[in-house]
């Protein structure tokens, strides 16, 4: 039932747009903007649309239009909360925008403020009684409230104004199965089939049903015509692989998920599906190049993990096996078949000593976990849980399969059940374009800014944002044989801009040659040895610089900067983790929360930890009186404090680095690196909504990835 009303919800989003386009009374180059902010929506560039509309909006924050189109805009890129204050907004200047309720209603809706959402498709329909999309979305929202009886009534009445709209019929077909009369809901099925022969989802929502109640056969059939119907639809696919596999076809099967990886290579749950079958034919090494892919994509997927494991024990790769192993225990410690299976690698390896130890520990622990059982309790491979506190449920047909939010270690070799959410992909090649929350993302925090002369092209323009009066001034000097320009996405040099550097460094030295008090020679001299990672000497120099003038802030700021860049190199060199030295958050989906990794050496491991430690600290405090000298000198340079937070960070002083980014968007609001960043730590320490919100602003000032967060925060 969910996977349909997520369909509609999202497809109603769209199609509304399409003819709903309300007039604009602004200037012509207003009304210029907008229409490129709408022609950049119209083609899923959801992101840029966002920063044309912000122009609007900045200009003449008293229009209603550009909060409309830019809460449209935030709902394709699943930020609800951001998209329902922007309807706020939007209907507080105009309260007669019909569709400004469908829309708040459809993010409420998804925020799971069911009610809310009624009441806006409620003062929608005061305006438009017969609007097709809002009694639909309201149908929805009753059944989503468990009050199929006012939902049967809202979409018959949908029916009676509009009685060949077959989504209707699909969602009685959908409320029916709800209510577990599947005889009603296939018939609704088959209308919705007879009104419109060529609309796939009735296919495929009847195929599933089919599924469900045995009917394989019917069931392939009906997917085979959804496919032909839409063949670019991954998960029809997917679900017709689960069909064959269940008819003992696996060849059909093995096609199928083939065919998935033609569309979308870095499709998880047909990877996933793909190896357990290789794996039953005794393809071993192909099925563990799946699951590599997928734990690659999914570093948390410990179902994938697992069944690596087992591969890697068959394909003699005990090391291997018993590393993931070590992963599976660790988040799953109640899981007594993984430390018997753990004692076998380790015996194969000739470790009896350790061996026995694993084999006695998960026979005690599955004696106490039997005694458990018998005094009630629930076990599962995390906990030992009170009979009412178990909220699973396994209603897969033959318990052959699961759904991919089911994280039970014990269905590690079930086959995952296609869940359209996780599955959307964009058809853009562009990562900033389509929905941008569905791509996987590295949850840390946005990198430390430099002054350089080089950065990575970005699609979204936010020089402007990043425009600061001292390194502005000091490129009106021309001092330097090119512009400085603040970054935190710097760029590979080219071979040819590599020789400009070396030889840009000998004009330097001859001119500090002539003139050993020139500070701009030295200045332009260490950002050549910086851009050419000669670290050591870029700090010697820009020391020389502030020896030559302390007020040089550009020169501190760089010196900063540069030493953090030393202290990761130190790190990877000395055989520590370079993640030591950022927030590198990780994200659960299941339960989505945040938890630091970070990597601490172990002095077992690492003999002259003491002496790193030290010399760590010492570096750290040289960068902090670098920024707190600069801090002090200008007070405005935003990204000494943004840098400092992200030090903070790496401390675990996120309190204070919370107040360092504060610093940072009250001198300059569109600041989106902040906001994401304070946003990050936020969501650390339990600050959830304060971190979304901080999340959506970032996302709506450019950075893409932030709508990824987002979505996984909010999943239900």
């Amino acid at each position: 039932m969910r996977r349909y009303i997520k369909y509609y919800v999202v497809s109603l989003c769209l199609c509304t747009f399409a003819f709903t386009v309300p007039s604009v009374n602004a200037q012509i180059n207003t009304n210029r903007v907008l229409t490129i902010g709408k022609n950049a929506f119209y083609f899923e560039d959801y992101i840029l649309s966002i920063q044309y509309f912000n122009q609007v909006i900045k200009s003449k924050p008293y229009l209603a239009e550009p909060y409309l189109y830019r809460a449209m805009a935030k709902l394709n890129l699943d930020d609800y909360k951001g998209a329902e204050n922007d309807l706020t907004l939007c209907l507080e200047r105009n309260p007669f925008l019909v569709y400004a309720y469908l829309y708040r209603g459809i993010a409420r809706q998804y925020t799971g403020n069911f009610d809310s959402a009624i009441k806006d498709y409620d003062k929608g329909l005061e305006f438009r009684p017969e609007d097709r999309e809002m009694l639909l979305n309201k149908g929805i929202a009753y059944v989503q409230n468990k009050n199929y009886d006012a939902a049967l009534e809202t979409l018959n009445l949908l029916i009676k104004y509009q009685p060949k709209f077959v989504p209707a019929y699909l969602t009685i077909g959908s409320v029916y199965s709800e209510k577990g009369d599947t005889v009603k809901a296939i018939n609704e099925f088959d209308k919705s089939v007879e009104l419109d022969k060529y609309f796939a989802p009735s296919y495929g929502q009847r195929a599933m049903l089919l599924y469900q109640t045995g009917k394989y056969k019917e069931s392939a059939d009906d997917l085979s015509e959804a496919i032909r119907l839409e063949p670019k639809q991954v998960g029809y696919y997917i679900n017709r692989g689960l069909v064959r596999y269940y008819l003992n076809d696996l060849r059909g099967a093995m096609a199928d998920y083939d065919a998935v990886m033609i569309l979308d290579a870095n499709n998880t749950i047909a990877r996933f599906n793909r190896g357990l079958l290789k794996a039953q034919v005794g393809d071993v090494y192909n099925a563990i190049e799946d699951f590599n892919i997928v734990i690659k994509n999914e570093p948390d997927n410990f179902m994938a993990i697992y069944n690596r494991a087992i591969l890697n024990n068959e394909a003699k790769n005990y090391h291997d096996a018993i590393a993931d192993l070590d992963l599976v225990l660790g988040e799953y410690p109640y899981f007594v078949p993984g430390y018997y299976f753990r004692s076998e690698n380790k015996r194969a390896l000739n470790d009896t000593k350790n061996a026995d130890a694993d084999y006695w520990y998960a026979y005690d622990l599955e004696q106490k976990l039997m005694k458990e059982k018998e005094r009630g309790k629930i076990i599962t491979g995390k906990a030992i849980l009170d009979a009412s506190e178990d909220a699973t449920t396994d209603d897969n047909t033959e318990k052959k399969t699961r759904e991919k939010s089911d994280k039970d270690i014990e269905k590690f070799n079930r086959l995952v059940v296609y869940d359209r959410e996780d599955e959307i992909k964009s058809s853009y090649k562009n990562e900033i374009r389509g929905r941008v929350q569905d791509r996987q993302v590295k949850v840390d925090l946005q990198a430390q800014f430099v002054l350089t002369y080089y950065e990575k092209t970005e699609d979204i323009d936010r020089t402007a944002a990043r425009y600061d009066k001292t390194i502005s001034d000091y490129n009106a000097r021309t001092a330097l044989k090119m512009h400085l320009r603040a970054t935190n996405e710097e760029a590979a040099l080219t071979d040819l801009q590599a020789e400009h550097h070396f030889k840009s460094i000998d004009d330097y030295s001859l001119t500090i040659d002539r003139n050993p008090n020139d500070a701009d020679a030295y200045f332009g001299r260490a950002i050549d040895f910086m851009v050419l990672q000669d670290l050591s000497e870029a700090i010697d120099d820009y020391s020389k610089v502030i020896a030559l003038n302390p007020d040089f802030i550009l020169a501190r700021f760089n010196r900063a900067v540069v030493r953090y860049k030393q202290m990761e190199i130190e790190n990877i060199s000395d055989n520590l983790n370079a993640n030591d030295l950022s927030l590198n958050l990780t994200l659960t989906p299941a339960n989505p929360k945040f938890t630091n990794n970070f990597s601490k050496p172990q002095s077992g491991n690492h003999p002259q930890s003491t002496e790193l430690a030290n010399k760590r600290a010492y570096n750290y405090e040289q960068i902090m009186q670098d920024y707190a000298a600069i801090i002090k000198l200008n007070p405005d340079f935003v990204y000494a404090y943004f840098n400092r937070g992200n030090l903070h960070c790496f401390r675990k002083d996120y309190k204070v680095a919370i107040a360092d980014y504060n610093e940072a968007v009250e001198r300059n609001p569109e600041f989106a690196e902040a906001y994401y960043n304070r946003g990050l730590t936020r969501l650390y320490l339990g600050e959830t909504s304060k971190g979304i919100a901080d999340l959506s602003h970032a996302g709506e000032l450019g950075i893409a990835d932030a709508y990824s967060i987002i979505k996984k925060m909010t999943a239900n």
